[in-house]
């Protein structure tokens, strides 16, 4: 068997896929998708990554069934197998660093915000800060006499981070939102290209990082030896922190000191091969919630796979 093709995020939460791979001989074809978990969805669904390390809230709106849009189809082609981490996500949201016209969160009802694809954890996620404002009418009522509900935003996807901060600053984005200490890097008008500024931020109601699988791999001896080799190189990364910081500013260009406070803020399963039923049922209830998804829906028994998993919850 050809080895297992993971997908992953280029980011700093990537460093222990890293140290499996050169510490502990993980077979495996690592594959960058900088564009984030949606595209991770397409490459899945086109038959071109057996394991993706993403979002909670981007693999639960794919794979939930019954979702209103497109995107979200029931196409239950890859399951979640696993937990990466358990913390969960400060989201950045962000704008043009000199963008007078947008200066804190409460500015961007009616906004275009702009996302890196539809369905990614940068989409989801604009819907859940729509909700915490009070922005979403209900998804779940019939509409009512002034027409069918509304979003709370115009949506652009952009593709890349990249993309994002060009478009905030040209202003055919408003904001987009981005994990925190990626985007720290690019505050300020000395920032360079495409400078940017914080104007809020959010967090997941969840852990933050799942593991999925494609259904021909799922309970496979690969796929467990690959879960094996990425608890280790997760014991690794928190047995050697000094490696892991020089690792994450050297490779992955993290300032040394971000690398190290954003060390401090989160925590890698302790065993990758646990999915909780009770955190997926609660992003679930609070997709429906944000208008990401509807009411109907499958078992989750139909979209988990478990590797020697525990089920905690209804």
């Amino acid at each position: 068997m050809p080895p297992l093709r993971i997908g992953f995020v280029p980011e700093h939460f990537s460093t222990p896929l890293h140290f499996a791979q050169t510490h502990f001989s993980l077979q495996a074809t690592l594959l960058p998708f900088p564009s984030g978990t949606g595209h991770m969805v397409t490459s899945l669904r086109a038959g071109e990554l057996d394991l993706a390390i993403g979002l909670t809230e981007g693999w639960v709106a794919a794979l939930a069934p019954q979702s209103p849009s497109p995107p979200y189809l029931n196409r239950n082609d890859f399951k979640i197998v696993g937990t990466y981490v358990e913390s969960p996500l400060c989201w950045a949201i962000s704008t043009g660093c000199m963008r007078d016209d947008i200066t804190s969160a409460t500015d961007l009802h009616g906004k275009t915000m702009g996302v890196s694809r539809v369905g990614s954890g940068s989409y989801v996620m604009g819907f859940v800060l729509a909700d915490r404002e009070g922005w979403l009418r209900d998804f779940s009522s019939a509409p009512s006499s002034d027409g069918p509900p509304k979003h709370p935003f115009d949506v652009k996807p952009l593709q890349n981070f990249e993309n994002l901060r060009k478009a905030v600053n040209d202003k055919t984005a408003d904001f987009f939102m981005w994990e925190y200490f990626t985007s720290k890097r690019y505050y300020g008008s000395a920032a360079s290209p495409y400078p940017i500024k914080k104007v809020g931020e959010i967090y997941t109601p969840w852990s933050s990082w799942k593991i999925v699988a494609r259904n021909e791999v799922v309970g496979g001896k690969e796929v467990e030896k690959a879960l094996e080799k990425l608890n280790a190189g997760v014991k690794w990364f928190q047995e050697h922190e000094e490696e892991a910081v020089r690792y994450i500013s050297k490779e992955l260009d993290y300032d040394e000191e971000d690398a190290r406070e954003w060390m401090k803020t989160v925590r890698f399963a302790e065993d990758v091969k646990v999915v909780e039923s009770e955190v997926l049922g609660k992003t679930v209830a609070t997709l429906k919630k944000a208008g990401v998804l509807g009411d109907a829906g499958r078992p989750l028994e139909e979209w988990v796979g478990l590797i020697k998993g525990r089920r905690e919850g209804p």
